[in-house]
């Protein structure tokens, strides 16, 4: 089955920012890595920006996909099995192939490019919208604080796992699951006052 080429396009673009970085990438690198000439580009991009965007929420999307999915509705899961799952979910999400390729690139270059920084945020918003809605059925207090707090831990979590492993350091295995069970015995539940 042949390819679109707006998913060539997406897909040179990732593997040329993972080589050269965003910053530096250029239209006329992405047009001939595909094959077009770069006013074709156009056909299908507006700007680099638009690419990158897009290229987010493609690799996303399909990343997602991927995953096994968990059933958030299923009521008889204990607090802890909800919560690890969504954990777990995520973690395989950021860690697809091409989202991890996607996400090293943004990483790098959040503090210098402008559309970097909105994916950052944009994802941020996501895990925090989504832990929002796995506390509402716990019953977790104050659900906004909570799951920003509980996020962002996660967040530095797994950031802290993947600079372990490039730095060749031991670290705790078992951070995430700990971290968890720390954090549902000392929140306090609406139904718990």
């Amino acid at each position: 089955m042949e390819i679109p080429t707006k998913e060539k396009i997406i897909l040179a673009t990732l593997d040329l920012a993972a080589e050269y970085g965003l910053k530096s990438l250029s239209m006329s690198q992405i047009a001939e890595k595909v094959g077009i000439k770069k006013p074709s580009l156009y056909n299908h991009f507006d700007s680099k920006e638009a690419l990158i965007k897009e290229m987010y929420e493609y690799i996303r999307g399909k990343s997602k996909m991927q995953l096994t999915g968990t059933d958030q509705s299923n009521t008889n899961k204990s607090a802890y099995d909800l919560l690890y799952d969504s954990v777990m979910n995520y973690k395989n999400l950021v860690f697809d192939k091409n989202m991890f390729k996607f996400y090293k690139v943004i990483y790098a270059e959040r503090t210098t490019n402008k559309e970097a920084a909105e994916i950052m945020t944009n994802e941020t918003d996501k895990m925090i919208e989504a832990t929002k809605k796995v506390f509402e059925k716990l019953n977790i207090d104050d659900v906004n604080t909570a799951a920003t707090s509980f996020a962002m831990t996660i967040h530095g979590l797994m950031d802290y796992e993947l600079d372990a492993k490039m730095a060749s350091k031991e670290y705790d295995k078992d951070a995430i699951e700990k971290y968890i069970k720390w954090f549902l015995n000392n929140t306090r539940r609406k139904n718990e006052k």
